[in-house]
């Protein structure tokens, strides 16, 4: 077995100080998805999507972030998928983006809810038209015997809807995730992080609080 107990560094790229937060957290969470995207580094809007089956286990997998606003995120999925199936008994969700490179990690907490047709439908024809027949041909989360099953459906999609736009399968949407809670954290020199909590009130204000890290 390898090893990982001596595998640490040292963070000491920046801080997170009381000046340097927003009154609410979307303009924050925006300057720092902004340094990961002029970062150029993979996957800026990549995300950590957990959900809770119905006996309480958690399952965690990374997802894109497709849109946001003030109040909300957005992401898209086959609704015949695990998390799908999970988040239709149990809405609670946590969303992680995990900035490993610029030492940061934003975690929001929230309900999602399913985004109305014609938001899907929107989204969905924007996206390239190999990914849009992918959609079809992979059920999600479901157990195949080989992957020459899976690339035979998609060349037999390819050829079905050859000829014309690819139509919206009744599977496939996306979830809009209204957050209540938001964490900010920021990596610190011998394990002394800055970690900040924004919780929205009942009037829609936010307050923030530090936590040891």
């Amino acid at each position: 077995m390898i090893d990982v107990s001596p595998l640490r560094r040292s963070y000491t790229m920046s801080g997170l100080d009381e000046k340097d937060l927003t009154p609410t957290p979307i303009p924050l969470f925006e300057r720092w998805l902004k340094d990961m995207i002029d970062s150029k580094l993979f996957d800026p809007n990549g995300m950590v999507v957990s959900t809770v089956d119905e006996t309480g286990q958690p399952y965690s997998r990374m997802v894109l972030l497709k849109n946001y606003d003030a109040e909300s995120l957005v992401f898209f999925t086959n609704l015949g998928s695990r998390k799908a199936q999970q988040l239709a008994k149990n809405p609670k969700i946590c969303l992680l983006f995990p900035w490993y490179y610029l030492e940061r990690q934003v975690m929001f907490i929230g309900t999602a809810e399913k985004l109305s047709v014609p938001a899907v439908m929107k989204y969905f024809h924007s996206r390239p038209r190999d990914s849009q027949i992918a959609a079809w041909a992979s059920h999600q989360s479901s157990r195949i015997s080989a992957r020459s099953i899976l690339e035979g459906k998609f060349l037999e999609l390819k050829q079905k809807f050859k000829d014309g736009e690819v139509p919206l399968p009744s599977f496939w949407g996306g979830y809009k995730v209204k957050f209540h809670q938001v964490e900010f954290w920021q990596g610190r020199e011998n394990r002394m992080h800055d970690r900040f909590i924004y919780d929205l009130q009942a009037d829609g204000s936010w307050t923030i609080n530090r936590l040891a890290p």
